[in-house]
Parts: C-alpha cells; structure tokens; sequence
C-alpha cells in the first residue's frame, strides 16, 4: 500500500500564494528597471523649411545592454546616439522608437532631425509639440511669432534667432516670415492679400511685445538671485604659448582657443556653437579634443559644459 504524507502538501498548498505573490512582484518590476531613464537636457532648432533638430541628454542603466527611445514622429533623418568617451553607438528605428545599444554608458546624448513637428498653411507655420521636460526652442531666421498657446518660462535673442525656454506639457507656436514691421499699401485700392499680411505682421509684432511683457513681469515677481562669480586661481595661458607647447594643433582648434581667451580665459560650449555655428556633436568633439591635449578643463555648470584654458599645460611627451 502507498502512503503519502498530507503534511507536506498542506504546507507547500499554503506557500503557493506568496511563491505567486513574488513572481508577480518581479514580473511587475523587470520593464521598469529596463526601462529607467531621465532627460537632463532637451534643445530643438527648427529650420527654415519646417524640419526640427532633435538634441537630448539622457542618463540610463549601464548595466541594460540596450534602452528604448520613444521618438516624436516617424520621418526621422540623421540618428545619432553617442556614449560616454565619445562611443558611437548602434540603434535600431522602427516605428518611432529608436532601440540603443548602451555599450555600458550611463549617459547618451542623441540627434536627429524630424518633419512631423511643424505644419504649413497658408503663410502660418505651426510647431505643436507635447514635451516630456522642460526644453528650449530655437526659432528660424526671419520668423516672427504670432501666436502662442503656453507662456514661456523665459526667452532671449540669439544671433537675430529667438530662443523659448518653455515648459514640458502640449504647447503650439504659429509663426510667419518676414518682419513685423508691416509695409504700407498704395493709395489706391489695396489687394486682399496685402491687407491679410500687414494684418499678420501686426499681429505678430503685437503676440511678441505681450509674450516678452508677459515673461519679464513673471521674471520681476520672483526674489532676486544673487550669482557668484566664478574666480580663477591664476592667469590662463596666452595662446602663443599654448601653440609653442602643442604645435600640432589644427587651425579650427586654434580659432577656438583665441576665443576662449578673449572672452576671460572660459566659456560656455553653447557659446562656442553661436560663435562658430557648429552643430552641437561637432563642438563637443572639438572641446573633448582639447581636453585630451591638456589644454583645457570642462565643468558642469548649469547641466551647461564649462570650458576653462588651463593655468599650466604640460610639454607634450
């Protein structure tokens, strides 16, 4: 006869539901640990001709082997996602997600361009984008904003271009080319369309002088900040001696050290790009050039890079 012992099946019955619990439990928490990241920068330029330039920051998990970026649209040109010490790194795209293989970086810093973000009609552009961060906006050379669903959190002028710092969430932005100073029609009988257009331009000229109200009002409520500055122990090399020391230095490279010291021996990369209009990956390359050489320091200043010339540069070995 067969004897089969009741107790330990009661036992492993009554343990079933916490052996469930746990694989729930861990089911549950896999795609999150595969999926952590965090946006520390986000920048976007749109072009003339309605494409937008896509720059993130990212931090992700090292030890994933790959993250998964969901992309704002499906026409996507020119991805390029790079690791940390300047690794490019592999990535797939199918249906805007954009699969990276990490390569063990913590940060990546990805670009591409896209046309899904800006519509046409008539003379009226419109850039309608829902933002997971706060970002800026770079706007295209002649363009004059005419309308705008969302109040930025700051603007300025950069080369004649205006730049939104605006919040994350939906927002739209109509815009027009020309001036907003609006050209008078003849005296006899004007056309419709000449009408419509010093109408646009007015209008446009008016939504910017209440946006910038608007933002330095906003900006005036707040208490004031009180910066301290950034003080150096010693004197930046001069150039002539930075070229003696390293006289393999590319001429590019050399504008950019005269710049640098020009502007008080330090300078923000975003800076460096206005300077010499360089896309974001290009002045990136260049600055991590110069530190490899021993020319240069890079801080972090207000998730900005903080590009200092040395105070003593070594001989070249």
């Amino acid at each position: 006869m067969l004897f089969v012992r009741t107790e330990s099946i009661l036992q492993t019955m009554a343990k079933m539901p916490i052996l469930l619990a746990g694989l729930i439990v861990m089911a549950i928490a896999m795609p999150f640990q595969n999926s952590y990241s965090s946006t520390k920068t986000m920048d976007l330029t749109i072009y003339s001709d309605g494409s937008t330039h896509v720059y993130s920051e990212i931090e992700v998990d090292a030890l994933s082997a790959n993250f998964t970026l969901n992309l704002f649209g499906n026409n996507v040109d020119n991805f390029v996602a790079i690791g940390e010490n300047e690794i490019l790194l592999s990535s797939e795209i199918a249906n805007e997600v954009a699969t990276i293989g990490t390569f063990g970086s913590s940060k990546i810093l990805v670009n591409y361009d896209i046309h899904d973000l800006v519509s046409k009609e008539g003379r009226i552009w419109t850039f309608s984008f829902d933002a997971p961060t706060e970002y800026t906006l770079l706007m295209p050379e002649n363009s004059v904003i005419v309308g705008m669903s969302a109040l930025p959190l700051n603007m300025e002028i950069v080369d004649e271009r205006t730049r939104l710092y605006l919040p994350n969430g939906a927002s739209e932005i109509n815009y027009v080319f020309g001036t907003p100073t609006p050209i008078p029609p003849s005296p006899a009988n004007p056309s419709e369309n000449e009408f419509d257009s010093s109408l646009i331009l007015i209008g446009g000229a008016v939504a910017v002088a209440g946006v910038i109200g608007a933002v330095f009002l906003k900006r005036a409520q707040k208490k004031p900040e009180i910066s301290t500055p950034t003080i150096r122990a010693g004197k930046p090399l001069n150039p002539e001696s930075i070229f003696n020391l390293r006289p393999s230095l590319r001429e590019d490279d050399k504008e950019l050290i005269n710049f640098i010291y020009n502007n008080g021996g330090q300078a923000l990369e975003s800076e460096l790009r206005k300077k010499f209009l360089q896309p974001r990956t290009t002045m990136w390359r260049a600055v991590k050039r110069l530190e490899r050489q021993g020319i240069i320091d890079i801080e972090k200043k207000d998730l900005q890079n903080l590009v200092k010339i040395k105070d003593e540069l070594e001989d070249e070995q």
